[in-house]
Parts: C-alpha cells; structure tokens; sequence
C-alpha cells in the first residue's frame, strides 16, 4: 500500500510511453530550429510552457520550468538580494517546507530581516497574526499553501491580500496543494509561486510562477544575451525535454480524469473536482481511525475542513522510523523525518526525528487506509 504520495506520486502509463517515446525519437538532440528535430524539440518546449500556464491560470510568458522548484525558489532570491538590503523585511510561516524558507533567510547576508509567521498550537496560521507583522518595511510574504508534513491549509487568498494591502509580494509554495486543488494565481492573488509536477503524477521538475509585471525588474544571474523580460532567464542550463514530453502527458491523464476531449482550463477544474470526490471519503476514513485510536497523537487540525490527506502523527512510546519500519513489514509504505518542515517539526519539540507521515493521492483506495489502520 503506497501511502507516500507526498513525497512523490506514482504516474500514469501514458506519461512512462511519453519519455520512452520522446528518448527513442530525439536521444539528446537539443533545441536548434535550423534542423527538422531540433525545431520539433523547440515546439515541445513551448507546449509544455502554455500547457503548464493553463494548469496556473497564468500566461506562458511567467512559467519558468526548471529542475526542481527549490532551484527556482534559489534563484529568485538572488534577485531578491539585488533588490533589498538593511532596513528590509521578509516574513516567512512557520509551517512552510524549507524550500520557500532557506532562500529567504540567505536575504539575512545583505540586512534583510527575517520574521516568522507563527502557528498556533493546532498548526494553523491565522491572518491576524500576519497583520501584526506586516509593516512599510515588508519586502515578501511567503507561505504554503498546505502544510507537507501535517497536511495543513493555509488561508491563501486573505493572507495575500493582507500583504499587497502591505505593499509586499507574495510568494506561495504550492507543491503539496497543487495534487489535492488546482492552483489559480490570479484567484489567489499571489505574485510568485512554486510546484513540482512531480508531485502531480509527473516526471521530476519544478515550476515558477512569475507575475508579467515583475519579471523585467527581477535582476536574476542570467546568460548576458537573455533579455530581462524573458523568463528563459529563469531557466539555467538545457531543459529535461523528455521529462516536458511525460508532464504532458500527465496533463492529458488529467484531462481524461475529468471527462473533457479538449485540453483547457475547464478540462483541468474539472480533473481537480473528479480528484477531490476520489480523495474525501479516504481521507475521512483515515482521519476518524486515527484520532479513534488512543495510542496514536495525530498533530493538526482534526477536521477535514483544515487539511488535505496528509497525516502526522507518532504512536505512542515508539519513535516514527519504528512505526514505519513495522508498518513496512505489513505491507505499508509510509514515511518518517521531519520531510525538510523543519520549523513545525521544532514547534512540537519532534526535532529531528519528526513524525510518521502517511499521505493519499485520489488514486489510493478506502482498502489502503484500512490496511494502514489495521497495521496500527
């Protein structure tokens, strides 16, 4: 029973036959248009921007697609540091995955003071906490969308408006959301955002947002002949292009998931709506077993209004790489750490050994939240 979907879901068929396909075709050829394939390759790359822009809600010309998105996140900050100084602010949440929050503590080598958005005892964030942070000196506010580790939600949309009232950016990290709800930056009001397709059945890459307005005025380290306004300056090196043929792939597993002939926006909402009926009655069957058994302590929210289907928790007197060890001999694939959530592994004082993680993906079915259960 796979229930380590946080870490990484499982991929369709089509998508494996994609960079099969894509490798047995081109090999290594890169992107030239003076011949055939290379001018094939060129095309691929701009369908997997736009395809990729459709999944955001965004324009093609604000996708950088990139190894990872804790690479991209990196490289954002370097403009950031360009930017600010003494006498600037950034605040971070402290439920956030270190990828959207060890970027912007490298702002503390220039000035940049760094603020934490705590969480209350329940591991949620509050906007009124945030209100109490931001002031004239707030350069960013950066947040999750949902927690990694404990599965948290997060208030995206009131958190974002809060800060550019503030005058700041926002930077949302949507990797563990972008499995369970599709992300829309403009709905969310947000002006930078990261993901990994990999996480939403897909090859391993990341993706970020840029908002058009900024992106000229971002001083990213780029190859000197990438003008300003081109995200391309976002993108080091030579792209994964077989590993851009898989992710649209995945896109068109979405679009059949949800029913529709064409690829479109509305093919994709539609994919998230089929995915959330798929996932509710799982992750409410492992929600009541697990706050139903007296042994285990389930940390965060004990509602599924307040989370996606991602749960931490530790059985009592055993440590979480033992309960995942026993649970692996069961049959059951789970995980233990802190998974790079340091700061609300540390709230609990669970650092380092952190928590055992158990997460669904609209593919895991009520007979593997049983089989966990019953391994419990």
């Amino acid at each position: 029973m796979y229930l380590d979907n946080a870490a990484g879901g499982l991929v369709p068929q089509r998508t494996l036959d994609a960079v099969q396909a894509y490798l047995s075709r081109f090999g290594s050829i890169n992107s030239m248009p003076g011949h055939a394939r290379g001018a094939e390759v060129l095309a691929l790359k701009g369908r997997a921007r736009a395809a990729t822009a459709l999944f955001l809600n965004a324009q093609p010309q604000e996708v950088a697609i990139g190894p990872s998105a804790t690479a991209l996140a990196f490289r954002l900050s370097a403009a950031f540091a360009r930017l600010w100084g003494a006498g600037d602010e950034v605040i971070i949440s402290e439920l956030d995955h270190e990828a959207n929050a060890s970027p912007w503590r490298e702002l503390e080598r220039v000035g940049v003071t760094v603020r934490v958005w705590r969480a209350r005892d329940d591991l949620t964030l509050h906007v009124e906490d945030l209100s109490a942070l931001l002031s004239t000196r707030t350069r960013l506010v950066a947040f999750t969308a949902a927690s990694n580790a404990f599965g948290v939600r997060t208030p995206v949309r009131e958190a974002a408006r809060l800060a550019r009232e503030a005058g700041a950016w926002v930077m949302v990290d949507a990797v563990h959301m972008a499995s369970h709800e599709l992300p829309d930056v403009r709905a969310w009001g947000v002006d930078f955002l990261t993901f990994s397709p990999y996480k939403v059945f897909a090859p391993h890459l990341g993706v970020l947002f840029v908002r058009r307005e900024l992106l000229a005025g971002l001083p990213v380290p780029k190859l000197e002949f990438v003008s300003d306004d081109d995200i391309t300056k976002l993108e080091h090196g030579t792209p994964q292009y077989e590993l851009l043929c898989g992710w649209l792939a995945s896109l068109e597993y979405l679009r059949e998931l949800g029913g529709h002939a064409e690829l479109d926006r509305g093919a994709l909402e539609a994919a998230f709506r089929r995915v959330a009926e798929l996932e509710s009655p799982v992750a409410a069957h492992l929600l009541a077993g697990l706050t139903g058994d007296t042994r285990v302590t389930l940390y965060g929210p004990h509602d599924l209004a307040g989370r996606v289907g991602t749960f931490g928790f530790r059985v009592a007197g055993e440590l979480p790489e033992v309960t995942t060890a026993r649970l692996r001999e069961r049959g059951v694939s789970a995980a233990s750490g802190h998974f790079y959530a340091v700061m609300p592994v540390r709230r609990l004082g669970l650092y380092p050994e952190g928590v055992v993680r158990v997460s669904i993906a609209h593919y895991t079915s009520l007979l593997d939240a049983q089989r966990l259960l019953d391994a419990l």
